[in-house]
């Protein structure tokens, strides 16, 4: 039975005291003055002990901090204690039935009514009280009438026999209305499942429950893969059966101990059973979250599709740290994400050293809102040569160098201003700062054939970003310097949309700006994209360079994307370039541009300058 039930029939038995206690005097008056105290005195003792007893389960009723098998058992002794209360008022109706001269069998008639219709009204959330309750109250009430052996008592016979049927009915329509209403309210209309809020409430009492008994439990935070192409692509209703048989496989996999929820989308969550050890529970849960992943990577039939979906599943072990709720779920939301991270299609546990990365995560981006105001942020500039080692163009690299934490890779703050929002005011910046840069150097003299400046996703795609490049190009750039801008891209930016992204490219190629595909060859639609995207170069990922020497193989592909380059007649450069031997290779097949440590790590605007004229 659901929380709400129970705090509803917990309510009820104060109530009930008081409808049996009180009345109950009456029935004492009644029996002193027709000279019938004694049953009447045992009787009221007897509802007095019921009483005592049923305002101790009053008070026992600890719902936040009791376990499910002490709520079961609590719950039984209620139903105990109510067929007990009621079954007492059928007594008192048998002993005083008799009473026919002092005309106190019409009271003991009306007062089992009324408890007839007490009970329809206080217990109907449990069919299980009102149904057998009503039967106890009313069945003596008919056998009464009939055996008056008169027409009338037929007659009343009759009728208590369909009032009983009208409580009943009454009962359980009230009951049917009340378990749809809460249904609606606390499960998800497409798969039946608890919905976010019964999750909440439920996580709430579990994470008590684990304060006062110290064992532990766990979370599992499942969240399927690459669902978003097979909605786009297959449409919506083919998504929400997937939905339903995923939710099924998941149903069928889970016991009576967990609870499985679905917060929304594709994402869906589970709360384990309690353990009195942290390495079992841990155990437990692992084992556990593997199968799961077997059982929902298995195919869907789902006419007129075959379709295979992994997901990635983050565990987070629940104790009684005294932690949110919310910040359970968002640690296992973290590991959720590692998995993803790992190549999806797995189980990661929640550890420590997540939340050694979270206070990091949280004080990057703490500190990040001031670095352009305290001028932290510095341009770098990487050169990029061609074959004879002459500098004909530079990559534009971003670092951050703090007072309190130090330097910070951008692999570690540009995703964190991505995600927060930052990187549209970040990224102006360094668009500005370098075409300013672009600027002063051809002034001085430093003739660059192109200038590469790395644009993010959110950057891209941002509604002003067209506007801001158009102004920063009129503002500092005329035309012929607009063509050496190079603008690299990232496999991750052309996935988002790339219809949207062939327009913004278009409308920006008419200043004259360039695009570079950039980490070439390590994403999966890389080909693909080379005919659907208006791109000028592509830059052959480190990791094929630095492995060059590796193995044939290593060597194979990058002439292929060499080869591929002419093809398309599209420029190529090789970053990561660290040996000679690496230089002999590129040469020897034709590759545009080099850029690496074995020339020159990124260096500040004046290195820079000062590496170009000495290289002249």
């Amino acid at each position: 039975m659901n929380h709400k039930f129970h705090s509803f029939l917990h309510q009820q038995i104060l109530l009930m005291l008081g409808l049996s206690l009180v009345p109950g005097l009456g029935y004492i008056f009644l029996g002193w003055m027709n000279n019938i105290i004694t049953p009447a005195l045992i009787w009221y003792i007897l509802v007095l002990m019921t009483s005592i007893w049923g305002y101790r389960l009053h008070k026992a009723f600890l719902y936040d901090t009791m376990t499910r098998h002490e709520l079961d058992k609590w719950h039984q002794q209620l139903r105990w204690f109510f067929y007990t209360i009621f079954s007492l008022w059928t007594l008192i109706f048998l002993l005083y039935s008799s009473e026919t001269d002092s005309k106190l069998h019409y009271i003991a008639i009306f007062t089992q009514l009324g408890a007839s219709v007490v009970a329809s009204t206080l217990l109907y959330s449990d069919k299980k009280l009102y149904t057998p309750i009503i039967i106890i109250l009313m069945l003596p009430l008919t056998i009464y009438f009939a055996g008056i052996q008169q027409w009338y008592g037929y007659v009343l016979c009759f009728f208590a026999y369909i009032f009983m049927g009208v409580l009943l009915y009454s009962a359980n329509s009230s009951n049917q209305l009340l378990l749809k209403t809460h249904f609606q309210a606390t499960h998800d209309e497409l798969t039946g499942l608890h919905n976010r809020k019964q999750f909440n409430d439920t996580l709430q009492k579990t994470i008590n429950i684990l304060k006062s008994s110290k064992y532990y439990s766990y979370l599992l935070l499942i969240d399927l893969d690459h669902f978003k192409i097979i909605n786009d692509s297959l449409g919506h209703d083919i998504g929400d059966k997937l939905l339903i048989e995923v939710s099924k496989r998941m149903q069928n996999h889970i016991s009576k101990e967990h609870t499985l929820a679905r917060l929304g989308g594709d994402e869906f969550i589970i709360i384990g059973p309690e353990f009195t050890d942290r390495d079992e529970c841990q155990k437990s849960a692992t084992h556990f979250a593997e199968q799961l992943l077997k059982k929902i990577k298995a195919s869907y039939i789902i006419p007129p599709h075959h379709l295979y979906i992994s997901a990635s599943i983050g565990l987070n072990l629940l104790s009684d740290k005294e932690i949110k709720v919310s910040s359970f779920v968002k640690e296992a939301d973290i590991a959720m994400y590692e998995a993803k991270a790992a190549g999806r299609d797995g189980v990661i546990v929640f550890n420590d050293d997540f939340s050694k990365q979270i206070e990091k995560h949280l004080e990057i981006e703490r500190l990040l809102h001031f670095a352009l105001e305290k001028n932290e942020i510095e341009l770098k500039f990487q050169p990029q040569q061609d074959q004879s080692q002459a500098i004909i163009g530079c990559e534009v690299l971003v670092r951050w160098n703090n007072k309190k934490i130090g330097e910070i890779s951008p692999v570690d703050f540009i995703p964190i201003a991505e995600q927060t929002g930052y990187i549209i005011e970040l990224g102006l910046y360094i668009l500005e700062e370098s075409i300013k840069t672009l600027l002063e150097w051809e002034e001085k003299g430093l003739i660059l054939k192109q200038f590469s400046i790395n644009i993010s996703m959110r950057q891209i795609f941002h509604h002003s970003f067209i506007k801001d490049v158009k102004t920063l190009c009129h503002k500092y750039l005329d035309h012929s310097l607009c063509t050496k801008i190079v603008f690299e891209l990232t496999e991750t930016i052309v996935a988002e949309d790339i219809k949207k992204l062939v327009a913004i490219m278009n409308e920006l190629k008419k200043l004259g700006i360039k695009f570079s595909m950039d980490d070439f060859g390590t994403g999966y639609s890389s080909l693909s994209y080379i005919t659907q995207l208006p791109i000028n170069e592509l830059k052959i990922d480190r990791s094929f360079v630095s492995n060059l020497n590796a193995n044939e193989q290593n060597k194979a592909i990058v002439s292929s994307i060499l080869n591929l380059a002419k093809t398309f007649e599209l420029s190529i450069v090789a970053e990561g370039v660290e040996t000679s031997e690496q230089i002999d290779f590129l040469a020897q097949n034709d590759c545009d541009i080099l850029q690496g440590y074995y020339f020159s790590r990124p260096v500040s605007g004046a290195e820079f300058e000062a590496l170009f004229f000495k290289n002249k």
